[in-house]
């Protein structure tokens, strides 16, 4: 007879809780600039950068290089707390500059995803930098696409024209590392952290992972092409929250089987189960703009509304559960509006 016929329903989320919490989740951090001069919204500043890093240190966790941390979670692999990595968006120059000496410093690998036409241009490293990064321990470079699009298909796009759009982009992206740099890692940071079911299928294809930026931490049942981060720009990184933020759990669901990210209503709906540990009563969900938010536990799933439309392009729904030891775990969900402008 099974372990949890025996246990009252208290006792068995426990059990559960310990069983979970034996398993080294991994929490990926994303940055842009490292500076103190560079626009603030995609900026860490200096200070709060050495201070994240220090953190790190002081939970005695373990940074991790992204592409073999990712395998080794999605494999169920045991662990003792978290492991961390570290991942900077679009090869800007303050990375080569600032970030890479105060990495080395502490020994922490990171990944650099570089969107390929960039490189050279003001403010971006250049392909001399970029090998001379790839060429220390534990830097992997990786694809951020040719020319930082929006690769979602466009309204009113025709398929063939989006197809061939993201194609190049992306193929030509991984050519021009394959040519610079030799074998860049099988992975994907979708620009602006847009995705959707059609260009995740396109990453599949090529065997990839595909990195977004809501927030969360992965676990054995993230979905490979829709994996989470945590931007860590000074709006959101500040070290008041981090150490939820780096202590938190995948939450134990399938996330593959959670919606597409492209709305077809505002607010959109949220639904996805009630599984072990999760107890509905200690769920908290949250809206981008409109803090918390209430939800409906129906027929055993978990529906979530916003009470309000957006008006941005982007924008999350984040539920958040108690997963013993003062971690959480941690489910975020982006939605994607393309009847908005652009960035």
């Amino acid at each position: 007879m099974p372990l949890k016929a025996f246990l009252k329903p208290s006792l068995l989320a426990a059990v559960m809780a310990t069983a979970v919490s034996a398993r080294a989740d991994l929490v990926v951090l994303q940055y842009h600039h490292v500076s103190d001069s560079t626009p603030s919204a995609t900026s860490t500043s200096v200070s709060l950068f050495e201070g994240q890093l220090d953190m790190i240190s002081d939970l005695q966790l373990e940074v991790v290089d992204l592409l073999e941390g990712t395998e080794a979670t999605l494999a169920g692999a045991d662990g003792q707390g978290n492991h961390i990595a570290i991942t900077f968006d679009d090869a800007y120059d303050s990375v080569y500059h600032t970030a890479a000496p105060m990495l080395a410093d502490k020994d922490y690998p990171y990944t650099i995803f570089v969107n390929t036409e960039a490189v050279g241009r003001n403010g971006y490293m250049t392909w001399d930098q970029i090998r001379e990064l790839a060429d220390r321990p534990g830097v992997t470079i990786a694809n951020h696409s040719a020319d930082h699009g929006h690769l979602a298909r466009k309204p009113n796009e025709g398929e063939s024209d989006w197809r061939a759009r993201v194609t190049n982009s992306l193929d030509s992206a991984q050519e021009t590392l394959a040519r610079e740099l030799e074998a860049p890692a099988p992975m994907l940071a979708y620009p602006y952290g847009e995705f959707d079911e059609a260009l995740e299928r396109k990453v599949a294809e090529r065997g990839w992972y595909g990195f977004g930026q809501q927030s969360g931490a992965i676990g054995p049942k993230t979905e490979k092409t829709r994996l989470p981060r945590f931007p860590m720009a000074n709006a959101y990184g500040q070290l008041g929250g981090l150490e939820n933020k780096l202590r938190s759990r995948a939450f134990p669901i399938d996330t593959g089987k959670l919606p597409d990210g492209v709305i077809s209503e505002n607010p959109p709906t949220l639904v996805f189960p009630v599984v072990e540990p999760i107890d509905a009563n200690r769920l908290t969900c949250f809206a981008s703009g409109q803090g918390r938010i209430d939800f409906d536990v129906i027929d055993g799933s978990v529906k979530v509304q916003a009470p309000e439309a957006f008006n941005s392009r982007r924008f999350r729904y984040n539920c958040t559960h108690p997963a013993g030891g003062g971690s959480y775990y941690w489910l975020s969900q982006q939605w994607l509006d393309l009847s908005k402008p652009e960035d």
